[in-house]
C-alpha cells in the first residue's frame, strides 16, 4: 500500500513563496525582458541586445562600471582589514573600550544622506572646515569633491567612516566565539602575539570575515545614495557608478538602456559575490 504524503507542510511555505515571487522573481524576469526592448509608459518595442551594445559603446557608462568595481573593492577590502584590527583592539582590555565601541558604531546609525550632505559641506574647496583647518597650518587643501582625480576616493573615505563600525561589530562577535583555550595552547607553545594573530585569530574568525566581505562588496557594488548626495556622479563622470548612471538614464527617458544597466549590475554582483562566497566556504580552517 502506497502512503500519500500530506501537502500540509508545504502550506507553511506558500506565503513566503508568494511574497518571493511577487516582490523578487517576477520583477527580475520583467527586468530581463524590458532590457531587450525600447519602452516607455505607453509602448514597448523589442530590439534584442541593442541596449547592451549601446551600453558598452558609451564611454561614460564604461567609466561608471569601472568606478563601481574600484569603489566596491576599496571599501570592502579596507573595511575588512580595519574592522578586524579595531575589533582586536577593542577586545584586548583597552581602557574605556565600551565607550570606544559606541563611538565607532555611531556613524552606522546616521542617515546616509545626512552624512553625504555634511561631508559635502566639510569638504567644500574654499569654505569647508577641512580645508580651512589645513590653511590654518599653511597647507593648501585640494578640491576633495571638485577634483576628478580625488572625488571618488573622497567618497570612499566617507563610506569607510560610516561603515567601519558595522564591520568592527561583526568581527567582535566573531572574536567572542573563539575559545580562550586556543590562545592558551599557543602561549604554551611559545607563540608570539603576531603569530597568534595570524595563525589563530585570522583563521578562526573566518566566518565573520566572509560576512563582512560579502556585505561590503554587495553594498559597494550597489552604492548610490552617498555618491548622489555628495557629487551626483561629478565632476563630469569621474565619480559615477553603475547605480548613478542608471538613475541618470531613467531621468533622461532612456528606460530600456537603464533597465539593461540594472541587469548588468545584477549580473556583476552575482559574478563577483557568489564565486567568492563559495571559495571562502570551501576553505578549511588551518591552525
Amino acid at each position: 500500500m502506497v502512503t500519500r504524503k500530506s501537502p500540509y507542510p508545504y502550506w507553511f511555505v506558500l506565503p513566503a513563496a508568494v511574497v518571493f515571487t511577487v516582490l523578487f522573481l517576477a520583477p527580475t524576469i520583467a527586468s530581463f525582458w524590458f532590457s531587450l526592448t525600447r519602452w516607455d509608459l505607453f509602448s514597448t518595442q523589442f530590439i534584442g541586445l541593442e541596449n547592451y551594445r549601446q551600453f558598452f559603446r558609451e564611454p561614460f557608462l564604461i567609466q561608471g562600471l569601472i568606478n563601481t568595481v574600484i569603489y566596491a573593492v576599496l571599501t570592502s577590502g579596507t573595511k575588512t582589514v580595519l574592522g578586524l584590527l579595531l575589533a582586536v583592539l577593542l577586545t584586548s582590555g583597552l581602557w574605556a573600550q565600551g565607550f570606544l565601541r559606541t563611538v565607532i558604531f555611531f556613524p552606522v546609525l546616521v542617515s546616509t544622506i545626512g552624512v553625504g550632505i555634511t561631508f559635502s559641506v566639510l569638504m567644500h574647496p574654499t569654505r569647508g572646515l577641512i580645508n580651512v583647518a589645513l590653511a590654518a597650518i599653511g597647507i593648501h587643501g585640494p578640491g576633495w569633491l571638485t577634483d576628478p582625480a580625488l572625488a571618488l576616493y573622497s567618497i570612499v573615505f566617507v563610506d569607510l567612516w560610516k561603515g567601519i563600525g558595522l564591520a568592527t561589530v561583526i568581527f567582535i562577535a566573531g572574536l567572542a566565539s573563539i575559545s580562550p583555550d586556543y590562545y592558551e595552547a599557543a602561549r604554551i607553545d611559545g607563540a608570539t602575539p603576531r603569530q597568534m594573530f595570524f595563525r589563530v585569530t585570522v583563521p578562526l574568525v573566518k566566518p565573520a570575515t566572509v560576512t563582512v566581505i560579502t556585505l561590503s562588496l554587495i553594498g559597494g557594488l550597489r552604492s548610490f545614495d552617498l555618491i548622489w548626495a555628495m557629487t551626483r556622479g561629478g565632476p563630469g563622470f569621474s565619480s559615477d557608478v553603475l547605480a548613478s548612471v542608471i538613475y541618470k538614464q531613467y531621468q533622461a527617458g532612456f528606460y530600456g538602456l537603464s533597465t539593461a544597466g540594472n541587469v548588468i549590475l545584477f549580473v556583476l554582483i552575482g559574478l563577483i559575490v557568489l564565486p567568492l562566497t563559495v571559495w571562502f566556504n570551501r576553505k578549511e580552517v588551518e591552525l
